[in-house]
């Protein structure tokens, strides 16, 4: 039984010292060749196999070191101190050793390029840092220490570990790299496929813009005006398309639904709604329409809108509305342009025709405007408390005048806008018009008789003046009032004559007048009522409130302290156009 067991021995082991042959050993270059062959332990032969299949189960790095370490002092006395993985060429040590354990080794293991030393800890007589190299290059280090000197068998089983253990990090190395490259070649091909439907997005967007621009831009070539653009803009959204102008009212409708009336604006919501667009820019939903302000140069000249009750719209629509609200701010503008202009044209001829010029010229010119001074004119002037005259209010009542069908020229002065009108006004069409188109009533217009040749339009200038000025000083200041129906008014005029009125006035109702203030008396009011009821008693007595012979008490006060005498003809005629001038021109009891 002895001889068998040296015959093994000599078997492994050539010298009688015991050690292994250098051509035998090979398993790890830094395991040492000393000593005795010894039995190989039951690891070897039963454990080993089930190590081995542990560490290739598995594909996670950490997971096979930690294995590893765990199993090293199954093969001998060893002790795992610390494990380190490769990670972007940097040795991170493993988390299953804390830092204090290793911290002898740490610096030494950092420094190294793939080569096996022996490293020094304390309490330690053996001590080795183990390279874990594999096809794939160094993955890591086996730190491994002993208090006594392994033998030959022990250093083979740990050679063993460290062979499998690299070789299971070559795999898991291995299969990491194929999944990243699995994963990166994954997300180039969806970057490459939102590359291409970015692409085809791209190709469909530009052919939608190039197919949006040339059809507007077709529209401007071709001369047309906003109701091309709507138009064109419905064909290219499948959308009703509208544009209002500044103050909310419908200027063009393209596409189904339109209403009908289409409802009047509310003023201040209409303008809080502009500011409301205007301050976040672009297309701004509202309700059921997409709205974009028709804005050249930062004046805003209209709305162009889409209607989308079902909030359906894209940005390809978005786009074409916008490239046509741009498209429109331009017709606008130019619009406004050529308005301008002929308003100041016209303002020019009006203003010679006012001061007075030749027939030929007058002729000339107002046929080149469309507008023929051979037919019967009339002067119109109208002023407004809440709106200056501007070139915009100008521009407001030219409008208006044409709504109603009164074709004509227009200029302004400082305080009113004035008309030469073809054809006799209605009588209230013109101030009911501006009263829709200003919001407030606040307006009184004068009209001049008829004006058959050019050179009497200054005299009936003077006479639109006067009827203005007469209903703007009556009782009831705002409306229309013609030349023609002021009666005895036609004789009082405006500007300086009214010291003359005064003075007459004060000629036949001064005493009246001043007795009245002295004594808070109603006299000449109540001479006034007599005259505009015709001089009947019980309808004067009513209009004032007073008893008939409180009437008569206050007549015969009237007759003593003015001392006229209203039986007299002359001096009734007097005093009645006294009263007259004294409520309707000089304001009254004020």
């Amino acid at each position: 039984m002895a001889g068998c067991r040296g015959q093994g021995v000599h078997r492994h082991s050539p010298d009688r010292r015991g050690s292994l042959p250098p051509g035998r050993l090979g398993q790890h270059p830094t395991i040492s060749r000393r000593g005795s062959r010894q039995p190989h332990s039951t690891l070897a032969s039963h454990k080993l196999p089930a190590v081995s299949r542990a560490l290739f189960d598995t594909r996670d790095e950490s997971e096979i070191l930690r294995l590893a370490m765990d199993h090293v002092s199954t093969v001998g006395p060893y002790k795992a101190e610390a494990g380190y993985l490769s990670v972007h060429g940097q040795m991170v040590p493993s988390p299953q050793v804390g830092p204090g354990d290793a911290s002898a080794v740490d610096r030494t293991v950092r420094e190294l390029t793939g080569r096996d030393v022996p490293v020094t800890v304390p309490g330690r007589s053996w001590g080795r840092a183990l390279a874990l190299r594999g096809p794939g290059g160094l993955h890591g280090y086996l730190v491994v220490t002993s208090r006594s000197r392994p033998t030959e068998a022990q250093h083979f089983l740990l050679a063993t570990l460290v062979r499998l253990t690299a070789a299971a990090l070559s795999v898991a190395v291995a299969h990491r790299h194929q999944r990243e490259d699995a994963l990166e070649l994954h997300r180039l091909r969806r970057e490459r496929a939102t590359l291409q439907q970015r692409l085809v997005s791209f190709v469909v967007e530009l052919g939608y813009q190039r197919a949006v621009h040339e059809a507007l831009t077709e529209v401007a070539a071709s001369g047309g005006g906003e109701e091309a653009i709507t138009g064109a803009l419905h064909g290219l959204t499948g959308f009703p398309v509208l544009v209002e102008d500044r103050f909310g009212r419908l200027r063009s409708w393209a596409g189904p639904g339109r209403p009908d009336p289409y409802p009047e604006p509310d003023p201040a919501r209409h303008e809080e709604m502009l500011q409301r667009v205007a301050r976040i820019g672009g297309s701004v939903r509202i309700k059921d329409r997409l709205i974009s302000l028709v804005r050249p140069r930062g004046e805003v000249l209209g709305v162009l809108a889409l209607v989308d009750p079902q909030d359906d719209a894209d940005e390809y629509t978005v786009f074409a509305l916008e490239h046509a609200a741009t498209s429109l701010a331009l017709e606008l503008s130019h619009l406004r342009h050529l308005a301008e202009v002929e308003l100041r044209l016209h303002r020019e001829l009006v203003d010679d025709l006012l001061a007075g010029t030749d027939k030929a010229s007058a002729y000339a010119r107002s046929e080149a405007f469309g507008h023929d001074l051979h037919r019967i004119q009339y002067v119109i002037v109208v002023q407004w408390r809440s709106r200056a005259s501007d070139d915009a209010f100008a521009r407001t009542v030219g409008r208006a005048a044409s709504a109603v069908g009164m074709p004509s020229l227009v200029t302004r002065r400082s305080d009113h806008v004035v008309l030469v009108a073809e054809g006799r006004p209605d009588d209230h069409a013109l101030y009911e018009t501006l009263t829709r188109e200003t919001g407030t009533p606040d307006g009184t217009i004068g009209v001049s008789a008829l004006c058959n040749t050019p050179d009497g339009i200054p005299n009936r200038y003077q006479e639109a003046l006067r009827a203005m000025e007469v209903r703007r000083r009556s009782r009831s200041r705002y409306g229309t009032t013609f030349f023609d129906d002021l009666g005895l008014y036609r004789i009082l005029g405006p500007g300086n004559e009214y010291r003359e009125l005064e003075a007459f006035v004060r000629e036949w109702l001064g005493q009246l007048i001043d007795y009245d203030g002295r004594h808070r008396t109603a006299l000449v009011e109540t001479l006034s009522r007599y005259f505009d009821c015709g001089g009947n008693y019980a309808e004067t007595a009513e209009s004032v409130a007073i008893h008939r012979s409180t009437l008569r008490y206050r007549l015969q006060r009237i007759r003593e302290i003015s001392g006229h005498d209203l039986t007299n003809v002359d001096d009734r005629l007097n005093l009645q156009v006294a009263t007259r001038v004294w409520k309707i021109m000089l304001g009254g009891p004020g």
